[in-house]
């Protein structure tokens, strides 16, 4: 794994880096978390109408929706033949299932006669029957059946099979492309396998799993979620244990898909550093549900840092049956997130265990869907468990109907609070660009330079 600069000498992050806090592991570190990487910066300011224009949302859905490789749904929801979901975006519908040869299709879910929805909800069928007239398609997308073929002469069985699209796994996800021309899937993830070899996230399954209808463009969501810039303002209640300032941002040259961030945790933020002594950032993160829980307190020759991986180790290994013996504290506790263009963003480490995903709303520009799912190790040699159901929040449900996701629920009512703000505000006519930094925004350029090259695409 190539090693490469870190942040531009243009910008001077606070410390301790995040290099420094691994300079003072005593575990191995994977060779993932040393590799640094700023790319030259990219698209600096962009036209705020591409976050509202309808124009601009229809050029998305025919140059990148249509023509990119994007997560359907894991591997784990659909284990046998005949298990599907149904993954809807935008005008187009599939229905991604599990043949009889074992292999995984993802057929475009509308019926050959006259167009109807095979399919509106997940399930396990044994064909595809459409309910308006009753034409039938097998697992294999074969047309098995049509009610009164004797008036359809002209329907040759072999040449009515479901289209389809392409699929590709990786790290139990299914991906989708509904462009038969498209990148290869193995090109078009670049160096995402080899960040992730040592953290397998097809030995996970999912346990959680929450999705909420936001009053935003998707990329508005989406932007909130790769960045630690916003904490300051928006989060103040974590500063006593997150490193916020001292978040590593890497954008690798070449890659137009995948960059990541890691941002360190029981460790103050630099703006109140000089205040917060190391029992306060236990008490901090216990208070917020990130510690275990209990009055604790730090032995006078261990730095918080130290402790707080420490019980999370036993903590997680108990709870798992799987040894965290030679974990770092920065697989234990840092938030370490990577990107896929164009809307997935997986986390790294042992903790977290956090999977993202955005997609508009339908056919609305002003709205979107966030997906929030929570991974879980399976511990070698015991039988998976069943994958947590998708739980469905409206426009008018708060992430507190969602109490499966703990602690998180402070964090995303804070986050998508500022998300309708933006919408509507980047509607004003006070100005007509959005700006973004150099290097706490480095991940925005790169999104924006790749998605206007998907755009300028014939």
């Amino acid at each position: 794994m190539s090693q490469t600069k870190g942040p531009p000498p243009s910008v001077s992050p606070p410390g301790p880096s995040v290099q420094e806090l691994l300079d003072r592991e005593r575990r191995p570190i994977p060779p993932a978390l040393r590799d640094q990487a700023f790319a030259a910066p990219g698209v600096a300011t962009v036209d705020r109408a591409r976050y509202y224009s309808y124009e601009w949302h229809r050029l998305e859905v025919e140059r990148l929706w249509r023509r990119v490789w994007q997560m359907a749904c894991r591997e784990e929801e659909i284990p046998e033949a005949g298990d599907h979901v149904v993954y809807d975006i935008v005008d187009d519908s599939l229905i991604v299932v599990r043949a009889p040869d074992g292999a995984i299709r993802a057929y475009h879910n509308s019926c050959l006669h006259r167009g109807t929805r095979l399919r509106i909800e997940d399930g396990k069928v044994g064909g595809f029957r459409c309910p308006f007239h009753g034409w039938t398609w097998d697992l294999d997308g074969k047309l098995i059946h049509v009610p009164g073929g004797w008036d359809f002469p002209h329907v040759e069985p072999t040449e009515f099979c479901l289209p389809e699209a392409q699929v590709a796994t990786w790290g139990g996800f299914v991906f989708v492309n509904m462009d038969a021309d498209c990148e290869s899937f193995e090109t078009y993830i670049e160096n995402l396998p080899e960040q992730f070899a040592t953290w397998p996230l097809e030995n996970r399954t999912k346990a959680v799993h929450v999705c909420k209808t936001l009053a935003c463009n998707w990329k508005v969501a989406l932007e909130a979620f790769i960045e630690a810039y916003h904490s300051i303002a928006t989060h103040p209640q974590i500063l006593p244990y997150t490193g916020d300032a001292n978040t590593q941002y890497d954008t690798w040259p070449g890659n137009r898909h995948v960059n990541r961030m890691i941002t360190p945790f029981a460790t103050p933020s630099p703006y109140v550093a000089d205040t917060t002594a190391e029992q306060d950032i236990v008490d901090a993160m216990n208070s917020l549900g990130g510690g275990g829980g209990g009055d604790v307190r730090v032995p006078e020759d261990r730095t918080a840092r130290e402790f707080m991986a420490e019980n999370m180790r036993g903590l997680f290994g108990a709870m798992t049956g799987i040894d965290m013996s030679e974990r770092t504290d920065c697989e234990m506790l840092d938030s370490i997130e990577y990107y896929l263009f164009p809307n997935l963003a997986p986390w790294a480490g042992i903790l977290q265990g956090i999977v993202y995903r955005f997609r508009p709303n339908g056919d609305d520009p002003d709205s979107c869907l966030m997906d929030v799912m929570m991974l879980r190790p399976c511990a070698p040699d015991v039988p998976r468990p069943a994958p947590g159901p998708v739980h469905s929040l409206g426009l008018d449900e708060s992430w507190e109907d969602a109490p499966e996701l703990g602690g998180l629920i402070p964090i995303f009512l804070q986050d998508t609070s500022n998300v309708p703000r933006v919408q509507r505000g980047l509607k004003s006519s006070g100005a007509s660009a959005v700006t973004f930094g150099v290097y706490q925004e480095s991940r925005h350029r790169q999104f924006h330079e790749t998605l206007d090259a998907y755009l300028a695409r014939p």
